[in-house]
């Protein structure tokens, strides 16, 4: 059995861990930086080589990168919520300055289910448990 954590590679990890916490309600765990690392350069003393995060329950890893980033392109992060009050709040907050692909609205399944790229460019779908089953 294997354990799945995201890992995100960002020009600004801080800020966007950070954006995470709040978002989602979360902690940070460890962080460790550049600096930590015999002969690193003093231009990248205080990037981040790696930090965990808790967000919405769920583990993150994310680390600065000096090759800039591209978002997600073949994936989504996927967030079921126990309640619409949490699924809608956790929309709001990810999507703040970021794009609304599909809104958070009830589907014919039976839950609410959203779309949205942050503005890490990180695309997320934002969904609470089927409350009818579909024969």
């Amino acid at each position: 059995m294997a354990k799945l954590t995201p890992y995100f590679y960002s020009s600004n990890a801080v800020e966007q861990a950070n954006f995470y916490v709040q978002a989602l309600g979360g902690e940070f765990q460890h962080r460790m930086t550049y600096g930590q690392v015999p002969g690193t350069d003093e231009a990248f003393k205080d990037k981040i080589i790696h930090m965990s995060f808790v967000a919405a329950g769920v583990t993150f890893f994310i680390a600065d990168t000096m090759h800039g980033t591209s978002g997600s392109s073949g994936y989504d992060l996927s967030l079921e919520f126990g309640s619409e009050e949490e699924a809608s709040q956790a929309f709001a907050n990810l999507s703040e300055d970021g794009k609304v692909i599909m809104p958070l609205e009830k589907q014919f399944w039976g839950s609410l289910f959203g779309r949205l790229e942050d503005r890490y460019g990180i695309k997320w779908q934002v969904t609470t448990a089927a409350t009818e089953q579909q024969g």
